[in-house]
C-alpha cells in the first residue's frame, strides 16, 4: 500500500507506520507498555479469578461422578445436610445407573502437633470404589484411605497443619486419625481439605452409620445423564439432583453472590484494563501531536487522509501486537511459576484469546484520540 498516487517516490504506508512510530523510542516504548499492563496486569487478576473458582467447585469437578443427589434446598457442593442411606439403594435401582456411592461432608477442628488446631474439611469416601476422592497424590493413592484411621493431607497445606508426617497420628474433633498420605493440588474453598474413609469421617461429625450428606452416581455408558436425572428426581423426591456440571456452576454462582468476590475482581481487572488504555491514548495523541510536521510534509507528498489513517492505525495494530507478546510471554512466566503453589491461578484456554482481542479493540479505541487529531493536519502546515 502507498501513500502517494503519482509522481515522485512512493511511499509504503506500512513501512512510513513502523518508521514513524519508532523514531520517538521513548514514546512508542510508553505505549507498548501500555499493552503489557493492560495484557499482564488483567491477565493476572483473571488468573487468580479463575483459579479461585476452580477451588470453589473442585470437589465437584474431581468427583469423578455423573450426577450428584443432594439434600433438598442445598445449593452448592459444600452443603452438609444430611440424607439416608437408604436414598442409595433407591438410586441405584433405576436403569441405566451404574454406581451409586455415598460420601460424607463434614467440619472438624485438626489438632497439630505443636498443640494448635486448624480448622478442616473432611471428605468421607465409601469403601472399597472411593469415588469423589483425590485425583492427585503426591505420596501414595486413595487406596491408603482405606485403612480405619487413614486420612490425607494436601502438600500445599501441610505448614497449616503442622508440617506432619507419614505416619503421623493426630485427632481431628478428638477422633484419633493417622496421616497415610499426600494429595496434590485438592485445595478446597470452604477450608482446608482432607480426605477420610467414609467411617472414620461420620465418626468425626457424630453422623449415624444409615446417613450420608452426598450420593454419587455413575452412569451405564451410552446412557444420557440428562434423561437420567428427571428419574431420580421421581425417586427421590426430598432431594436436590444436579448433573456434576450444573453442581460446578451453582456453586461457583452462590459464592461469587455471597462474597463479593466477583465484584472485587470485576473492579481490579477494570481498572488495570483503563490504566491501559489510559497510557495508549495519551502516548499516541503525544506522538501524532510531536510528528504534526512529519504528517504535514506526507499530505504535501500527496498522501491522503485516509492514508494517514491508516498510518495511525498500523501504529496501534503494530503497539498492541508487541505488547501483546510481550504481555503474554510474561503471563506464562507467572502461570508457570505459580503451578503447584498455594497461589490458585488457572486459565481456561478461551479467556487468553478473548482476552487478546480484547486487548487489541481497546488499542483501537485508544488510537481514536490520535486518528482525528493527524486527520486534521494540513499540508501547508509543513512549510510554516
Amino acid at each position: 500500500m502507498r501513500c502517494s498516487r503519482e509522481g515522485g517516490s512512493p511511499v509504503r504506508r506500512e513501512s512510513a507506520a513502523f518508521k514513524m512510530l519508532f523514531h520517538d523510542r521513548a514514546a512508542a516504548l510508553g505505549s507498548i507498555a501500555g499493552v503489557v499492563a493492560i495484557v499482564f496486569l488483567v491477565g493476572q487478576q483473571l488468573a487468580i479469578f479463575f483459579g479461585l473458582l476452580s477451588y470453589m467447585s473442585g470437589l465437584a469437578d474431581r468427583s469423578g461422578a455423573d450426577i450428584w443427589i443432594l439434600a433438598k434446598n442445598a445449593d452448592n457442593v459444600n452443603s452438609t445436610a444430611s440424607l439416608p442411606m437408604a436414598f442409595r439403594d433407591r438410586a441405584a435401582g433405576i436403569r441405566g445407573v451404574r454406581n451409586v456411592s455415598s460420601l460424607v461432608l463434614a467440619g472438624g477442628s485438626f489438632k497439630r502437633e505443636d498443640g494448635n488446631t486448624q480448622s478442616v474439611q473432611v471428605v468421607g469416601l465409601e469403601r472399597p470404589e472411593m469415588v469423589g476422592g483425590p485425583n492427585r497424590f503426591y505420596i501414595g493413592s486413595v487406596q491408603d484411605l482405606l485403612d480405619g484411621e487413614a486420612l490425607s493431607v494436601d502438600r500445599l497445606n501441610l505448614p497449616l497443619l503442622g508440617n506432619p508426617r507419614i505416619g503421623t497420628v493426630l485427632t481431628i474433633n478428638e477422633k484419633r486419625v493417622r496421616v497415610a498420605a499426600l494429595t496434590q493440588g485438592q485445595q478446597g474453598f470452604a477450608g482446608t481439605v482432607v480426605y477420610t474413609n467414609s467411617v472414620k469421617a461420620r465418626e468425626i461429625a457424630n453422623l449415624s452409620a444409615n446417613r450420608c450428606t452426598d450420593l454419587l452416581v455413575q452412569v451405564e455408558p451410552g446412557v444420557s445423564v440428562q434423561a437420567l436425572i428427571p428419574l431420580l428426581k421421581r425417586a427421590l423426591p426430598r432431594t436436590e439432583v444436579f448433573s456434576t456440571g450444573d453442581l460446578s456452576r451453582f456453586t461457583k454462582l452462590y459464592y461469587l453472590k455471597n462474597t463479593g468476590i466477583g465484584t472485587s475482581f470485576f473492579f481490579s481487572t477494570a481498572i488495570g484494563a483503563l490504566v491501559g488504555l489510559v497510557i495508549i491514548t495519551l502516548t499516541m495523541y503525544t506522538n501524532v501531536m510531536n510528528k504534526s510536521r512529519d504528517y504535514a510534509m506526507l499530505r504535501a507528498l500527496g498522501a491522503r487522509r485516509r492514508d494517514v489513517l491508516w498510518i495511525v492505525f498500523l501504529q496501534a495494530l503494530y503497539i498492541a501486537a508487541i505488547g501483546i507478546l510481550i504481555g503474554f510471554t510474561m503471563l506464562a512466566g507467572f502461570l508457570s511459576g505459580t503451578r503447584d503453589t498455594a497461589l490458585p491461578a488457572y486459565l481456561p484456554w478461551t479467556v487468553p484469546v478473548i482476552h487478546a482481542v480484547a486487548t487489541l479493540i481497546l488499542c483501537l479505541l485508544g488510537s481514536l484520540l490520535a486518528m482525528r487529531q493527524a486527520v486534521k493536519i494540513e499540508p501547508a502546515s509543513a512549510f510554516r
